[in-house]
């Protein structure tokens, strides 16, 4: 076989292969678009299921309690397990209500008024111009005028009411119930389904999503609850006003990972602006760079590390596609999805891994010292003149 053909098989070889390997993609890029496209047909099911579940990771270990303690039955743990959680939620909400509520609309005009400030200072200083300030604030004075409504509620909301209302807050409830009651029987089941030698995979999945899981509700309530502690007892030696609401805000933007600090952080500067001035801005702003510097580089770190194990870039745009496509209610939902689905990458990661054998590794040769000199000189230039007139691979 001459040059030229041998050149053509491999380029040839080559692009089948890299048109086989481009279909597959093509393939599982249109799968999942249907699968956005399903979810979204049927988000008025989809979202109940998923919130159920992220209650069910918080609340199963009072259920175990009350179950392996109390001595009650599956039923009565769950209900009793459910109803302490509602009392809790209710309670707190009751408490930080009057004023959350009556100074959300407090928070957007400051902010407001804050921009503006900002605004004046910016043009005086001429680093940008004109046209291009009042351009980007009056966009961001709008969206926080028409968002007060927003932050109110999404504030006091339980996780149920940040889908469609009571419908969705009911059947929540009641899926999360019956998911403590009898979700201990959806792994044997699954595993009979399955079949023997897809069930034992299915449920060590599905086993690592649920760790891992509930290790991000339970790990970002304690990291968000000691960001709102640290920038709420900052702002109170501050002399900001509106203190408690904003540090609620910070508690619950915790569960948005990177957008959700960012956002809040901004509000309270620029809250802190109109009511102590630059100096008590500047004050603030570093105390929340503090704060989310303790928060990326020790608390997640550390509490983090073993349940997520994602990298920030993934997060960032996981938060922003999810947020996109469904709300705010996609963005907290973000990160234990893109979580889970890691998950599961990397148990399929093992698998190939145990199954692939290991690559032969071949001995190096051993000089052979008794050999003439010059053998090997003479072997080297055997082949060579052989295939003088012929190539090496006809």
């Amino acid at each position: 076989m001459d040059e030229k053909t041998t050149r053509e098989r491999l380029i040839g070889d080559g692009l089948s292969w890299l048109a086989l390997w481009s279909l597959r993609w093509v393939l599982i890029a249109a799968g999942a678009v249907l699968l956005a496209w399903v979810v979204q047909r049927t988000w008025v099911i989809v979202l109940p299921v998923v919130l159920a579940l992220v209650v069910t990771t918080v609340l199963e270990p009072l259920s175990r309690l009350y179950e392996h303690r109390l001595r009650l039955g599956p039923a009565l743990a769950a209900a009793a397990a459910l109803l302490t959680g509602l009392a809790v939620l209710v309670g707190t909400g009751l408490a930080i209500a009057p004023s959350v509520a009556g100074q959300a609309d407090d928070i957007a005009a400051d902010a407001s008024s804050g921009l503006q400030e900002l605004q004046d200072r910016v043009q005086s200083s001429d680093m940008v111009t004109e046209d291009q300030v009042d351009s980007g604030i009056q966009n961001i004075q709008g969206r926080l005028t028409d968002s007060a409504d927003a932050i109110a509620s999404g504030v006091l909301g339980t996780l149920g009411a940040l889908g469609s209302g009571l419908v969705t807050l009911i059947i929540t409830l009641l899926l999360t119930f019956f998911f403590l009651k009898d979700g201990r029987r959806f792994r044997p089941w699954l595993h009979a389904v399955t079949g023997r030698r897809a069930g034992p995979h299915v449920v060590t999945v599905l086993e690592r999503s649920w760790a891992t899981l509930g290790g991000f509700i339970r790990t970002q309530a304690l990291v968000s609850l000691i960001d709102a502690i640290f920038i709420g007892v900052g702002l109170l030696l501050v002399g900001v006003p509106l203190a408690v609401p904003l540090a609620v805000l910070t508690f619950f933007g915790g569960f948005v990972p990177i957008v959700g600090a960012f956002v809040v952080g901004a509000i309270a500067v620029l809250v802190a602006l109109v009511s102590v001035g630059w100096g008590g801005a500047l004050i603030v702003l570093g105390i929340i760079v503090a704060v989310q510097q303790l928060e990326g580089n020790v608390l997640q770190p550390w509490l983090q590390s073993k349940v997520m194990r994602l990298h920030p870039a993934i997060v960032l745009l996981a938060v922003t596609l999810a947020s996109t496509l469904f709300g705010i209610v996609g963005a907290f939902l973000a990160v234990p999805v893109v979580a889970v689905l890691a998950v599961t990458l990397r148990y399929l990661d093992e698998v190939v891994r145990d199954r692939t054998p290991p690559a032969a590794e071949t001995p190096p040769a051993e000089p052979d010292d008794t050999r003439p000199a010059g053998a090997d000189h003479a072997e080297a230039s055997e082949p060579a003149a052989e295939g003088a007139g012929a190539s090496p691979m006809s």
